[in-house]
């Protein structure tokens, strides 16, 4: 006992902060991650939502070419007389068709990868939960209460609203 709190309440407790922790962490790392190969994927182009398109760094347009829903993958394409002409083409593609970018349509909210990460965090906060349970139920002092109180509350808030944006997807 320390200060007359079960010394088992102090360690799940600790445990408890420690999966929140990592759950949290794995959010920020998958997130970044996945802005992080976005990027590279069409690294020196600029894409200008007002006209679905891309930019390429010698200032062309590549447009819509194709859509796979099934992929949710969208196709840009540069005009192939516009490529083969074009300085850096070179550096740019190998294609005598005219550059090509593919993106995915789903952002990260939407994205399945963003799902397989959220999925792992809400177990991960979810045996947090099922820890402190257990606790509240062993140990009924009124200070091993108050201890795991304060933390269950808002590993609780965090299960119900990671299991929503688990369970829900845009459009929908």
């Amino acid at each position: 006992m320390i200060s007359g709190v079960h010394v088992e309440v102090f360690l799940a407790a600790s445990y408890a902060i420690f999966l929140v922790a990592v759950a949290f962490v794995l959010e920020l790392v998958a997130r970044h991650s996945h802005n992080r190969s976005e990027g590279y994927r069409n690294s020196g182009f600029a894409y200008l939502p007002k006209f679905d398109s891309w930019e390429c760094p010698e200032g062309q347009l590549l447009m819509r070419a194709a859509v796979n829903y099934e992929q949710r993958m969208a196709v840009y394409r540069a005009p192939a007389h516009v490529c083969n002409c074009c300085r850096a083409k070179k550096n740019c593609t190998d294609s005598d068709e005219g550059r090509q970018l593919e993106t995915r349509l789903d952002s990260w909210v939407e994205s399945e990868l963003r799902r397989f990460h959220r999925g792992i965090s809400l177990v991960l906060l979810l045996l947090a939960t099922v820890i402190l349970v257990v606790e509240t139920i062993r140990h009924a002092a009124p200070r091993e209460l108050l201890i795991v109180g304060c933390l269950l509350l808002p590993v609780g808030i965090a299960d119900t609203k990671l299991f929503a944006s688990f369970v829900t997807r845009k459009g929908s």
